[in-house]
């Protein structure tokens, strides 16, 4: 019988294998924040990226933070603080900066003077997901 993995883990695996990956994904999951706003969606690729590391104790070793403070604040509803948010992310190798949005000068310059990015009608898919991973 074929084995089945679930995503998260085969994701984990792959950004254990490559830290330029895990930061890779926390910029892509940035973008994506950037476009619909979803804070819960970071957070989960924190934690992902946070797996990929060791998990929660020994990231928490390198933030000095205690293992369950972290989980309590990854597993929060709210958004953490920033200077909270700012030390997991050097723990994991990577930092928050600040860059100036695009111009329409800058656009039209670099030949997209489009309108802004819209959100896209998100749509059901109709997959089925394995649910046996032994």
């Amino acid at each position: 019988m074929r084995k089945y993995r679930k995503w998260r883990d085969i994701l984990i695996e792959q950004l254990a294998a490559d830290p330029t990956a895990a930061i890779g994904f926390l910029q892509t999951i940035m973008e994506d924040y950037h476009v619909f706003g979803n804070s819960a969606t970071v957070m989960s690729a924190v934690q992902t990226v946070i797996e990929s590391q060791g998990g929660v104790p020994e990231v928490a070793k390198r933030t000095s933070m205690d293992p369950q403070t972290l989980t309590k604040v990854l597993s929060s509803e709210d958004t953490p603080r920033i200077d909270t948010l700012a030390t997991i992310l050097t723990a994991l190798g990577c930092r928050l900066s600040i860059k100036p949005l695009p111009t329409e000068n800058s656009r039209a310059e670099m030949g997209d003077a489009e309108a802004p990015v819209t959100p896209i009608e998100r749509t059901e898919p109709n997959i089925e997901l394995a649910t046996d991973n032994q």
